[in-house]
């Protein structure tokens, strides 16, 4: 399991933030992309994003959205989603996809709420919530046999 791909809706807050810290904690063996299910394409990351991630160490101002497409998909060993209806999606529109999609915070069972056009407190909650998941998927990723 080397292709690790993290979607959410406009690919600019969520994903791009939880791409680059699996990026950050999994190293170079691993490629990690984000994209969005209806992506802001090209745009980069919305500030709110990138000042959290900042104060927090983590530089994600090099990012621009992409749109999930078939190849990407098919690339992906692996592919993390932000919300129950992103999984929803996903199995309806490519039900190919069942048994490498999995919620982000699954590990308690919960949706990494959407933080765009929030107040600041939404960014860092949702943050806080792809923090605190990301060491439970990186020990996924690390210990499976792909």
């Amino acid at each position: 399991m080397k292709n690790i791909l993290v979607l959410c809706t406009g690919n600019i807050c969520r994903s791009p933030t939880a791409h680059f810290l699996l990026q950050k904690e999994l190293g170079e063996d691993y490629v990690v992309k984000s994209a969005g299910v209806a992506a802001l394409v090209d745009h980069p990351a919305d500030a709110m994003s990138i000042a959290i991630a900042k104060n927090n160490g983590l530089d994600i101002s090099s990012h621009r959205a992409m749109q999930i497409n078939v190849d990407l998909l098919r690339w992906a060993d692996l592919i993390l989603v932000m919300e129950m209806g992103h999984v929803e999606y996903l199995h309806e529109h490519y039900p190919w996809l069942k048994g490498k999609v999995f919620r982000y915070g699954d590990p308690s069972q919960v949706d990494i709420p959407d933080p765009y056009r929030r107040p600041e407190s939404a960014f860092i909650m949702a943050w806080k919530f792809i923090e605190k998941f990301t060491s439970h998927w990186v020990d996924f990723i690390k210990n499976s046999k792909k």
